[in-house]
């Protein structure tokens, strides 16, 4: 039997790979927690519900379309593509669009905090 031995770095690159083709735009919604909005003008944060949580990161040049404020324990529906960012092997959601229409305000997990 032989091995096939990779460096970290060829091997989140290729579970990339593997994500971002199988599944292409996805659809999520979810509670925003851990927001951070660097002088950058990229926004991070997590999206999560009861069971789970994703990394997210919505770049700026696709911040344009949304125009509402984002806080922690907002519940929102966005989209976006599943991704690895390879420098830290971290499974993420690049956000695409968040659909402001449909933004629900506080969300059922930031309450319970309270």
């Amino acid at each position: 039997m032989s091995r096939t031995i990779l460096q970290v770095s060829e091997f989140t690159r290729e579970a990339r790979d593997l994500l971002e083709d199988h599944f292409g735009t996805v659809w999520l919604t979810g509670e925003i927690s851990n927001l951070a909005t660097p002088a950058s003008g990229h926004i991070y944060f997590s999206l999560k519900d009861e069971h789970a949580q994703i990394r997210c990161a919505m770049f700026r040049n696709r911040r344009s379309p949304y125009r509402g404020s984002l806080e922690n324990g907002t519940e929102v529906l966005l989209s976006g593509n599943v991704s690895i960012y390879e420098a830290r092997g971290d499974f993420q959601l690049i956000v695409d669009y968040i659909d402001n229409i449909r933004i629900k305000g506080r969300g059922r997990l930031f309450k319970r905090q309270r």
